[in-house]
Formats: structure tokens, C-alpha cells, sequence
């Protein structure tokens, strides 16, 4: 995809999961062929970002040689599973995932934002977190096959749950999903083997920086690290797991190491910001908003998304504070998302420092 800074290129972590060798290919080939920066996305992918039309090529090959992405071009674009990062070796997270991974060539031809999540540890911690096809823990303690966009989901038998899951899949594109895109906006009623009432079980504590019990969780300042910062956190460590949160796990290590833009502090004010690239990076927002969300940051209390225009891409829940980009000044809005209606609008850079006591 092009940005303002040139293509984004996205590697997907297979089980969420990359070995610090892996890492450091990854940073190798961001720092060859684009512009050092990587991102940290919500569907805890990475992203390396300023690749140019002459260097994406060689950058494709050099992820293929160092199995980053899929050699079978369908396969990688259906590869969109998002699993709780804190899963464990064999536990139903890891077993799950690792299955749909190994048939994931039985999959039909999804629309390209289509996603799944595997959320089967003791307690689900994914539910606010988007995917069309969900196996997640219910109430009962078993495993449930959730739709998107529906409050109950259906419990499975341990060995078929991917069957399962396959399954909705394949009634998805049957039914017309295709045209919804998404299986949210997909109304069609539910096939009645797929529609039962089970219920998710209590959510988990969140996930938040600092040590956590297999090594330190680092929270990303809009989801972005530079190559050298990355380089040094996986210097001597066994591995790194993603998260949606913008919280990047180091397994091993116990001392946290200082870097921009990094921080184990979860009261940090830049941890309760979202916001997109904005301009110049962005064709399509009409407003700067890193340079604004750093100076507004510690003065606004609670979540604050700023937003180059109305898509709301840093962001799609709401924020307690939302400034939307429009037409080179920003419109503000109270606990919204980005397409709300204001409650001001037309604002400046200066008048919003002025409004929240940044001067």
C-alpha cells in the first residue's frame, strides 16, 4: 500500500511470535529497503514502512528467503489469525491456531480485511479486538465458534473446532458475504448448526507494560519503533510476541532497556494515545497529528485519538477525547469515534493547545 512516505510492506507473525534472529532479519531488511521505521499494527502485524517502486521487489524476496511471509501468495493473504499473545506451548490457543495455520489452504476466497481469532486461554482477553470467525472460551469453560457482530456463538467439540470454523467460512462466501465484506455488516441469519447460545466467560486482566512473568512488555509510542531500537531490545533475548495493543512482549528479558518512544511505564501519558501517521505521511489525512497528540498527551485525561480524516484508522472504538482531521483544521468530539459529529468544529493546532491547557 502506498503512504505519504513511500509503500508500507506487512509481515504477519505466524502464532504472533518472531525468535530474535528473525527479528533482526526483519530490521536488516527494513533498514536496506525502506526507511528504518517499522510499525506495530492492530491486528499485531509489523510493518516496514518508506519501500520504494525499485526496492520492494529485492525486500519481498529477502522475506521469503528468511520465511516471513508465505511463498504461496493465496495463503498469505488469507493468513490473517490473531491469537492472545500470552498463549502457551500446547494450551488451546497454540493448539487451534497452529491447526487453522496448517489448513489454512482450505479456506475459500475472503474479502482482503477478513480475519480470525483464536482466543481460547483460560480467560478471553480479544473480545474488543476485531475478527469475522472467533474460537474463544466460553462461560462453561468449553471452546465456542463466535460470527462477528454476534453476542452468543457455538459451542464445539474439542477436534472439530476449526472444522468449524472452516466452515462458517465457507457459508460466509455462500451466502452472500462477500457483497457486506465483513462478517459484522453480513445479515444473513446464521446456519443453525453455527447458531447456539453460548456465551463468552469473563474477560482477563489487560495487558499492560512493564515485567511481565516470561520477560518485559513494552509499550510503543502510535505503535512505531525505530531499526537501532529494535536491534537492541532483541540483542541476548530468546523472542518477541505481538500484540493489538501496541505492546510488544521481549521473551527473556528482565531489565528493561531505554529507547524513544519505548516505555514499561503503563501510566505514561503517550501509551493513552492513538494516532495515525497523519500528514505528510498519509494522502488522505487533511491534518498533522503526532506532533499535536505528543504536545496534547499529557494534559488530556483518559484516551486521546487523533485523526487525520474521518476513517479513524489508529482507532475504531471510541476515544474520550477524538480530534478529527478536515480540511486542514480539526473537529473535536467527546467519548466518539472519528466519523462522530463534533462538538466544535474548525479548530486549530493553537486553539486546541489553548483549549487543553498545553501552551
Amino acid at each position: 500500500m502506498m503512504a505519504g512516505d513511500g509503500l508500507l510492506v506487512r509481515v504477519k507473525p505466524r502464532l504472533g511470535c518472531l525468535t530474535s534472529d528473525a527479528i533482526t532479519e526483519l530490521c536488516a531488511a527494513a533498514r536496506e529497503h525502506g526507511n528504518g521505521l517499522i510499525d506495530l499494527t492492530r491486528r499485531a502485524n509489523f510493518q516496514i514502512r518508506g519501500v520504494t517502486e525499485a526496492s520492494w521487489p529485492k525486500l519481498l524476496d529477502r522475506l521469503l528467503d528468511a520465511g516471513l511471509v508465505d511463498a504461496q501468495a493465496e495463503h498469505e493473504r488469507a493468513r490473517n489469525v490473531l491469537i492472545a499473545p500470552e498463549w502457551r506451548e500446547a494450551d488451546d490457543s497454540h493448539r487451534l491456531a497452529c491447526e487453522l495455520l496448517e489448513r489454512i489452504g482450505e479456506l475459500p476466497e475472503l474479502p482482503g480485511k477478513v480475519g480470525f481469532v483464536i482466543d481460547a486461554g483460560v480467560a478471553p482477553v480479544l473480545a474488543d479486538e476485531p475478527g469475522d470467525f472467533r474460537l474463544e472460551r466460553a462461560a462453561d469453560g468449553g471452546i465456542m465458534l463466535r460470527a462477528d457482530g454476534r453476542q452468543v456463538g457455538m459451542p464445539v467439540d474439542r477436534g472439530g473446532e476449526v472444522d468449524a470454523l472452516i466452515g462458517l467460512a465457507h457459508w460466509f462466501v455462500a451466502s452472500g458475504g462477500g457483497r457486506a465484506g465483513r462478517m459484522a455488516r453480513h445479515d444473513a441469519p446464521l446456519p443453525p448448526w453455527a447458531a447456539g447460545a453460548a456465551r463468552l466467560a469473563s474477560p482477563g486482566p489487560h495487558l499492560l507494560p512493564g515485567p511481565w512473568p516470561r520477560g518485559m512488555a513494552y509499550g510503543l509510542a502510535f505503535g512505531r519503533v525505530e531499526v537501532e531500537a529494535l536491534l537492541r531490545l532483541a540483542d541476548g533475548q530468546s523472542g518477541f510476541r505481538v500484540s493489538p495493543w501496541r505492546i510488544l512482549l521481549v521473551e527473556g528479558a528482565h531489565v528493561a532497556i531505554e529507547a524513544p518512544d519505548l516505555s514499561t511505564d503503563p501510566a505514561a501519558p503517550l501509551l493513552r494515545v492513538d494516532a495515525c501517521s497523519g500528514q505528510p505521511a498519509c494522502p488522505q489525512a487533511g491534518v498533522e497529528t503526532r506532533a499535536l497528540a505528543r504536545h496534547l498527551a499529557p494534559h488530556v485525561a483518559g484516551r486521546l485519538h487523533v485523526s487525520g480524516c474521518a476513517k479513524g484508522c489508529a482507532r475504531s472504538a471510541p476515544a474520550d477525547v477524538m480530534l478529527t482531521g478536515r480540511a486542514g483544521r480539526y473537529d473535536l468530539a467527546l467519548d466518539a469515534r472519528a466519523d462522530a459529529e463534533p462538538l466544535r468544529a474548525g479548530l486549530t493546532a493553537a486553539d486546541l493547545l489553548a483549549h487543553f491547557g498545553a501552551c
